[in-house]
């Protein structure tokens, strides 16, 4: 469980990078073994791609990071709830395990297709979730 937390600050931390630039603020870290491989944050806006997800950024990251497309000893940290597609790219990358802080009950892959993760997939969450939704939470509020 502390490790847990450990790794969703530094996610939270990339959340606060992707605010700093004007992006929903939902961060991602990578782990293999208890060390990071990867970070990511939301990009959609500066790329001008809406399949940037902080997880997709990520999730490119670490494969190259380990030289293969198999994640199967990795842990992703992600702030909120994968999406469907984050979701289905954790699937095909058989990911070990998926933790996230806050649930996303509008997008949340569980929500919709609570089968899309690869069988294997250990999933934790709500780890710090109050710390994960606020800044989301503030995001949209602040949009209205």
């Amino acid at each position: 469980m502390e490790q847990d937390e450990r790794f969703m600050r530094e996610a939270l931390r990339e959340a606060q990078d992707a605010a700093t630039e004007g992006e929903v603020p939902i961060g991602a870290v990578i782990t293999c073994r208890g060390r990071v491989i990867s970070r990511g944050h939301n990009m959609t806006e500066r790329l001008s791609d809406a399949t940037a997800h902080a997880e997709m950024i990520a999730l490119t990251a670490a494969m190259e990071a380990q030289g293969g497309k198999y994640l199967k000893d990795c842990t992703v940290y992600v702030t909120v709830e994968p999406c469907p597609m984050c979701a289905a790219a954790m699937n095909w990358a058989q990911v070990g395990r998926i933790v996230y802080g806050a649930p996303d009950p509008k997008r949340g892959y569980s929500l919709f297709y609570p089968s899309l993760l690869h069988p294997k997939t250990e999933v934790t969450q709500r780890i710090l979730e109050e710390e994960c939704s606020r800044p989301v939470t503030e995001f949209f509020k602040e949009k209205r």
